[in-house]
């Protein structure tokens, strides 16, 4: 099993969600965070001043798949979170020894 943490702008969340949807993915966490990559902030202005912004705001999600359905999911993601700008993304994938449904205690694939 992998588990695919992709982060992602906030904007794309719905997308994404519905691209991992329509490939069989049932459940997924979603947390809100901030960072910076290459992109590096910006600066906005507020009252006539000017200030740096360094951690942008995105979205981290992170699912746990079986090691078939790794390619499509990360494809799903590619393809609706991707705008051609800076500042789309990254995606992690790494490797998953052991899950367990704290409800029934089944285990691995049958977790997920």
């Amino acid at each position: 099993m992998k588990k695919i943490e992709a982060i992602i702008k906030p904007f794309k969340l719905d997308d994404v969600r519905e691209a991992l949807s329509e490939v069989g993915i049932a459940g997924m966490t979603v947390s809100e965070v901030k960072g910076f990559g290459r992109q590096k902030g910006h600066t906005e202005l507020y009252r006539g001043a000017e200030y740096m912004v360094d951690f942008l705001p995105k979205v981290k999600l992170e699912i746990v798949v079986p090691d078939d359905q790794v390619d499509r999911c990360i494809d799903a993601i590619m393809d609706t979170a991707q705008t051609g700008k800076i500042g789309d993304g990254k995606i992690f994938v790494t490797n998953v020894e052991r899950v367990i449904r704290i409800r029934t205690g089944e285990e691995n694939e049958d977790a997920v």
